[in-house]
């Protein structure tokens, strides 16, 4: 199961008690106060870890809690802080107080690092309440309560090129001839349930990241489907690749139709993914009877702005023209849209 959304109760850590205690020694005839303090609790934290990529870690789990301070200790010993507790979690995960519905980070780059709740303070011992008037306090504080924080923790996939189609035009396919990524694929709707991160390398060691999330389908806007639960994961993508099945179906599929109710479900869902820079690629060019479709779509859509490829991806041809595209695809914005 693939989680991207999840909520949380963070509890920090109380604060150790300080004590009341007494030196005890026959070089200090009237002795003297001596409690030390109490240590601080553990505070809850997140970090972005680039080793995670979902949040599936989280399912299930409804209470982090830190750990507590130590009580203080006779000569002034200071009790021990409590370990902090720290939530991994992918780039491009956005943290909201619940209660508040306040957005308190929108965390995209790996190593950083979010203070959910603070731990309490350690309470003073009775050495701290000691003034000339009163040589001898009988006095100490408690450590002070921890912190409570309800969060939800919703992620976005962070890549620099999405690929969106519909099912079964090839999406999965084509990821694996591109990359190393061993993505499941089959001959049937809906191969992909879940959205796909990986990266192409080239020979100069850059890397262009790419997410493939599961198929569209007519309606996905209103909630039809698997594509309207995933399509947030493309939003931050820099450039799309529209993967548009070419091969001779008749009246199943049509290759013009079908990149129709893509861009419709783009615009519906967000109209500025519209406006990315994109290639559009006509897959499965292998088949018979595949060449009046590629011409018939590429005269329907001789305006486009985008590049039109065509490719097969079972058999990789045209795949290694495709991979220099999307780099020049991906190096046309300087960042991405976190």
């Amino acid at each position: 199961m693939f989680t991207d959304f999840t909520k949380l109760k963070c509890l920090s850590g109380k604060g150790g008690n300080g004590v009341i205690s007494w030196i005890r020694a026959k070089y200090l005839p009237k002795g003297g106060p001596c409690g030390g303090n109490g240590g601080k609790g553990g505070s809850v934290k997140i970090k972005v870890s680039p080793h995670i990529h979902c949040l599936d870690h989280l399912r299930g789990k409804n209470l982090i809690s830190a750990q507590k301070g130590g009580d203080g200790g006779s000569n002034n010993k200071t009790g021990k802080s409590g370990k902090d507790k720290v939530i991994d979690v992918p780039a491009g995960t956005i943290i909201i107080n619940t209660e508040t519905e306040e957005v308190l980070a929108d965390l995209t780059k790996p190593g950083q690092v979010l203070e959910i709740a603070q731990g309490g303070r350690g309470g003073l011992g009775n050495t701290c309440f000691k003034t000339p008037t009163n040589r001898a306090p009988r006095k100490c504080t408690p450590g002070k309560a921890g912190k409570e924080v309800q969060i939800s923790l919703e992620m976005k996939m962070i890549a620099d090129v999405g690929f969106v189609g519909l099912p079964n035009a090839g999406k999965s396919t084509l990821m694996k001839a591109l990359t190393a990524t061993d993505v499941k694929i089959g001959n049937y709707p809906f191969t992909t349930i879940k959205p796909n991160l990986s990266y192409l390398e080239y020979d100069d060691y850059s890397r262009v990241y790419l997410a493939d999330i599961p198929g569209i389908i007519k309606d996905a806007h209103k909630d039809r489907g698997l594509g309207l639960a995933f399509l947030k994961h493309i939003e931050r993508s820099k450039a799309l690749i529209y993967i548009v099945d070419v091969a001779p179906l008749g009246e199943i599929s049509d290759p013009i139709e079908d990149y129709k109710i893509l861009k419709n479900e783009l615009e519906q869902h967000d109209d500025r993914l519209l406006k990315r820079p994109s290639i559009i690629v006509l897959n499965k060019c292998e088949l018979d009877g595949a060449e009046e479709n590629i011409a018939r779509f590429k005269k329907e859509f001789a305006n486009e702005k985008a590049d039109i490829i065509t490719i097969s991806a079972k058999e990789e041809v045209g795949t290694k023209d495709l991979s220099l595209k999307i780099k020049e695809l991906a190096q046309v914005d300087g960042k991405r849209y976190d």
